[in-house]
C-alpha cells in the first residue's frame, strides 16, 4: 500500500543558493543537504529534478512540475519573471511532464505526448521557436520538431532532441562562434546556426536513444551503445585532435575497454559513461575534481596546460562508481548512486558537494545520513530525494 511523501520521502537540496534555487524560502548558500519546503510537494512522487544556472524544476510521477529560483528570464515557466524561493505549481500546462532539462537561464519540459515546451531566455534561440522574442515567461510549444520526441537535453545556450525515428535535432547559436572561428573560411553548418530545430548530419545511419549537453559540446548515444562526439574540444572531452567538431565523431570503443556505452551524462566540460558491464569512465576537464580521480599533474592544478596533460583527460574508469545506478552533473560537480548511498565530487565553491566545507573534492565522497531515490544538480546545486529519516523533520 503506497504511503504519502510526507510520511516516506523528502526533497533535499544544498549549494549555490543565490536565487532560493534551493526552494528552502532563502537566498543563503547551504554547505550540507537542508530540507526544501515540503509544502508544495505534499502527497506527491518525485520522478526527476533539475536545475539551471539559478533555477530548479521538480517532476513528479503525476506529471505535473513544480519550480523555483530565478526567474528574470521567465525559465520558471509561470507567466512572470519574479524569482521565487520556495517551489511553485507550474500551472500553466496542459499536458502531463515526463522529463526536464534545464540550460544556463532557459527550461524544456518534454511531455507524455511527445511534445516540447520551452520557457526562459532566447536570446540565443535556445528555445527553439521561430519568433523574434528575447525571452517567453510562458511555456511555448517547440513547433518545428514534427515527430514524437522521445529525449531531450539543454548546454548552456542550446539544446539537442531526439525524434521517435532515432534523429538529432539541434537548436541555439551557442555554439556558433566557436565554430566561425574553427571552421573559418567555411560556413557554419546549420545545425550550430539555428535558432529553430535542425537536423544533425551524420547520424543517417544509427538510431539515437539519448542525447546529452555542456556548455559548449554535444553527446549522443545510439541504440547500439556507441558514443557520437560534437562541438568544442577545448579541454578534450571529444578525445578528439581538432580544437571543434562540426559534426558528430564517433568514441572509439578501445577508449571504455572494448566496451558498449548504456548511459551517458555531461558537465559543462566533462563527460561520464556507463558501459554494460556497470564500469563508469570520466574524461574531459578535471581541474575542479570532476572527472573523480587524481590526476598525474597533481589534483590541484587549476591552470594545467590542456596541451601537455592532454593524455590526462582521455577516459579512465573511476572503481567506486561501478554499478552507480544514477548519476547527475552540475557544471563541475557529480552526484551519484551506488547501492543505497550518495555520492559527490568535483567544484564545491558554493558547498555543492555537501560536506560542509568549501574545498574542491577530487574523489568521490560519501555524503553521510543519505538514502537517495532521485538525484539532480543545477550549475552550482544539488538536489536529491530521499527516504526520510525522523532527523530530517527538524
Amino acid at each position: 500500500m503506497a504511503t504519502s511523501w510526507r510520511q516516506d520521502f523528502c526533497l533535499l537540496a544544498w549549494g549555490a543558493n543565490s536565487y532560493g534555487q534551493n526552494g528552502q524560502g532563502h537566498e543563503e548558500d547551504q554547505s550540507v543537504p537542508r530540507l526544501s519546503n515540503k509544502v508544495a510537494l505534499h502527497g506527491k512522487t518525485v520522478q526527476a529534478v533539475c536545475g539551471g544556472g539559478g533555477h530548479s524544476v521538480v517532476v513528479t510521477d503525476d506529471g505535473e512540475a513544480f519550480v523555483c529560483g530565478q526567474n528574470h528570464r521567465g525559465q520558471l515557466g509561470l507567466g512572470h519573471t519574479v524569482s521565487c524561493s520556495t517551489l511553485q505549481h507550474c500551472s500553466g500546462l496542459n499536458q502531463r511532464v515526463t522529463n526536464v532539462a534545464c540550460g544556463w537561464d532557459f527550461t524544456l519540459l518534454l511531455t507524455d505526448c511527445g511534445n516540447v515546451l520551452a520557457c526562459g531566455s532566447n536570446v540565443f534561440g535556445q528555445l527553439g521557436i521561430d519568433q523574434m522574442t528575447s525571452h517567453s515567461a510562458e511555456l511555448v510549444l517547440v513547433e518545428g520538431l514534427k515527430e514524437r520526441v522521445m529525449n531531450v537535453a539543454a548546454g548552456l545556450r542550446h539544446a539537442l532532441a531526439i525524434t521517435d525515428s532515432g534523429c538529432v535535432y539541434q537548436w541555439g547559436t551557442g555554439l556558433r562562434s566557436l565554430a566561425k572561428r574553427a571552421l573559418n573560411p567555411d560556413p557554419v553548418p546549420s545545425h550550430l546556426n539555428s535558432k529553430v530545430p535542425s537536423l544533425v548530419p551524420g547520424l543517417d545511419q544509427k538510431m539515437a536513444r539519448v542525447v546529452t549537453a555542456g556548455s559548449a559540446h554535444c553527446v549522443c548515444l545510439t541504440g547500439d551503445g556507441d558514443l557520437f562526439l560534437w562541438g568544442s574540444n577545448k579541454h578534450n572531452q571529444l578525445t578528439a585532435t581538432e580544437p571543434f567538431l562540426s559534426t558528430p565523431a564517433l568514441l572509439k570503443r578501445s577508449l571504455l575497454n572494448g566496451e558498449k556505452v548504456v548511459k551517458v551524462w555531461s558537465g559543462w566540460t566533462h563527460i561520464i559513461a556507463q558501459t554494460e558491464t556497470g564500469r563508469v569512465f570520466t574524461w574531459g576537464r578535471g581541474n575542479y575534481g570532476q572527472l573523480g580521480r587524481l590526476l598525474p599533474n597533481g589534483p590541484n592544478s587549476k591552470h594545467q596546460s590542456t596541451d601537455s596533460g592532454r593524455q590526462t583527460f582521455l577516459p579512465a574508469e573511476v572503481n567506486v562508481l561501478c554499478g552507480a545506478t544514477q548519476i547527475a552533473c552540475g557544471s563541475e560537480h557529480n552526484l551519484a548512486i551506488v547501492g543505497e548511498r550518495l555520492l559527490s565530487w568535483g567544484w564545491n565553491e558554493h558547498g555543492m558537494c555537501g560536506d560542509g566545507s568549501l574545498a574542491d573534492v577530487f574523489q568521490p565522497q560519501l555524503v553521510p545520513g543519505l538514502r537517495p531515490l532521485v538525484i539532480g544538480c543545477g550549475a552550482g546545486h544539488s538536489m536529491a530525494v530521499c527516504v526520510r529519516n525522523a532527523s530530517e523533520d527538524k
